[in-house]
């Protein structure tokens, strides 16, 4: 996929040029990079780094061999091998590899029952699934076999019995997973089944919310490690055709779709950075971190390739554009931690270079230039195109090659044009999704709803001419003998639409959210004098979009009228017109901290002066 987006691309290229180099200097002065050097003799100098540190230097490598697959880097590929023959230097000769045991632990047991360790295995995860990534850009096995020799470390120490415990924070699930379809060895496959198994049965932990992560169809524990396991079980449930396995796994989404997903995507609360309790949804207090975002993008579309319904894309839509996207500031090197939906007075709410534990900036690396892996599917005689976004992507289908060339604005103008070239000409269908968001479902469950309905349906046509819009599963399905040049429009119109909550989330009653098309909107301290929870949003108020190249990077913008709810120094209530501006969720923070809110008071009476 070659993308010529105006929205993503930019983003890619920020990646690229400045969150890459960014996240390199900081793991070297954090000390993460340091402790492969020692282990391969490279360097005499104190070790620095911190338990799973190993993880974040994976991730940031996952990161360059995405990049570097969508533009070429002579300096970052040699730097990336560099790093590729120092971690081989740097395993033991067993195959295991976590330096900060290896160097500061030395006499620790591998694998031993201790909770405190329960992270080997996933730093091994992240390992595997760099080595992968590699592999799948440079064709060179040096690196895989790395991976190769510690997955094999894996089975041999489960089949022996001595690993009984399942890793605290999952990620060698869905890791085992992507080393079995690169080397089509079952054993690694087996060996996710084996863990997965265990999480529907081992005793629960901290990590797990006190139960089994995949005991029931409750979603619990640390969201993260839940919804990295989620992916790797229904990888396993899919390959392995175990239909209760991805049951259970559908029971799970709709606990979290109905009962635990913020409007950005986001999920998680601060106590133990985990899922809370159903309808617990509070806008300060709001965890929603970074690589939960993320998680959920990937269970999501896992979940999609599983059903082939667009109800999971639309999740995805949400998260990507809203939950993940806020996590990282439009320079590159600014991130948050937890991203809360709202910023009371007094909050030092700010985007900052690191963290001490810096999963999320490197979850960010390698994300973003995966982002186009998403865009289109396929699968028999069907192609599926699931986001807009404007570029280019080719497909097998119907025994050849077809290219599909998109132009669009998304998410500001809700036009796609859609350019067919078969290389020769062939019957197959083209399935478009066609966004709950635009046939009046926010998300696919009755957790958030639209006040009003919209006067306008989405449209498409064929070759200029008018196609009937029928949709199935979320798709609009084109079948026919396709031709070069042939080309597909969908008109989906994007008017400012109010939110409401479930009447059971106690933190939005009386609150009203906004969004034209899939992007959350805020209101924010920098557009109104420093103070957004003294205003009212009638439900009369009329709103009006316009979209502009100077603010934020180039956003749409809202506006309208509202009012001002103050208490003068008598203690008397005063009701002020107030001219408001809403800016783009994931746009926030950008001009310093301050206050912000996205469900903002309907009447005076939700207003505390």
């Amino acid at each position: 996929m070659k993308l010529q987006d105006t929205f993503w691309t930019p983003r890619l290229e920020t990646n690229r040029t400045v969150t890459i180099p960014h996240n390199l200097r900081q793991l070297e002065s954090q000390g993460s990079l340091g402790g492969f050097a020692l282990l391969a003799g490279q360097t005499a100098e104190k070790y620095r780094g911190y338990m799973f540190g190993d993880s974040d230097v994976y991730k940031t490598m996952e990161g360059i061999a995405y990049s570097l697959r969508d533009r070429p880097d002579r300096a970052l590929e040699d730097r990336l091998e560099q790093f590729t023959r120092t971690i081989a230097r740097a395993q033991a000769a067993d195959g295991y590899l976590m330096p900060h045991i290896q160097i500061a632990e030395p006499a620790y047991q591998h694998f031993s029952q201790e909770t405190t360790r329960t992270c080997e295995s996933y730093s091994m995860g992240h390992m595997i699934e760099s080595a992968v990534a590699h592999y799948e850009l440079t064709g060179r096995k040096a690196y895989l076999d790395v991976a190769v020799k510690c997955a094999d470390l894996l089975v041999r120490v489960h089949s022996e019995g001595k690993e009984e415990q399942i890793s605290g924070h999952p990620e060698i699930e869905l890791a085992l997973v992507r080393l079995y379809r690169v080397t089509n060895n079952r054993k690694y496959l087996e060996l996710a089944r084996s863990y997965v198994r265990k999480a529907q049965s081992l005793s629960g932990s901290a990590w797990s919310g006190g139960k089994p992560f995949l005991a029931d169809e409750v979603a619990r524990g640390h969201a993260v490690a839940a919804m990295y396991l989620y992916c790797g079980a229904t990888d396993v449930a899919v390959l392995t055709g175990d239909a209760a396995l991805l049951r259970l796994l559908d029971g799970k989404w709709r606990n979290v779709v109905s009962q635990k997903l913020y409007l950005t995507g986001g999920v998680g609360l601060p106590d133990g950075e985990a899922f809370g309790g159903d309808y617990d949804l509070p806008n300060a207090k709001a965890y929603c971190e970074t690589c939960a975002a993320i998680a959920n993008i990937l269970w999501n579309y896992r979940l999609f390739l599983a059903h082939g319904e667009a109800k999971y894309l639309d999740v995805l839509e949400r998260a990507l554009y809203n939950g993940f996207l806020s996590g990282v500031g439009m320079s590159g090197d600014r991130f948050f931690y937890p991203n809360p939906l709202a910023c009371p007075a007094g909050a030092r709410c700010q985007r900052v270079p690191w963290f001490d534990c810096p999963c999320c900036p490197t979850n960010v690396v390698r994300f973003l230039p995966q982002i186009a892996g998403y865009i289109y599917a396929a699968r028999g005689g069907e192609m599926f195109v699931n986001l807009f976004v404007s570029g280019e992507g080719r497909l097998k289908v119907a025994g050849q090659t077809v290219a599909l060339h998109q132009q669009t604005g998304y998410p500001w103008d809700g036009r796609v044009k859609i350019t067919v070239e078969p290389q020769q000409p062939a019957e197959f269908a083209v399935s478009i999704r066609i966004p709950g968001w635009s046939q009046g479902k926010p998300v696919p469950s009755d957790l958030y709803s639209y006040v009003d309905s919209p006067q306008e349906k989405p449209t498409l046509k064929t070759n200029g001419q008018e196609f009937p819009l029928e949709v199935a599963n979320g798709f609009a399905r084109i079948r026919r003998t396709w031709k070069a040049g042939d080309t597909i429009e969908l008109g989906l119109p994007m008017p400012v639409r109010r939110v409401v909550a479930h009447q059971a989330v106690q933190a939005d009653v009386g609150r009203v959210a906004l969004e034209p098309g899939p992007i959350v909107y805020c209101l924010e301290g920098a557009d109104h004098a420093g103070h957004v929870h003294n205003l009212v949003l009638p439900d009369e108020a009329t709103l009006v979009a316009e979209h502009g190249n100077d603010l934020l990077g180039g956003v749409t913008v809202l506006s309208g009228e509202a009012r001002a709810v103050k208490r003068n120094s008598l203690g008397q209530v005063t009701h002020e017109p107030r001219r408001i501006t809403a800016v783009p969720y994931y746009a926030w923070n950008h001009r310093g901290p301050g206050e912000m809110v996205v469900w903002i008071a309907r009447t005076a009476e939700k207003i505390h002066p």
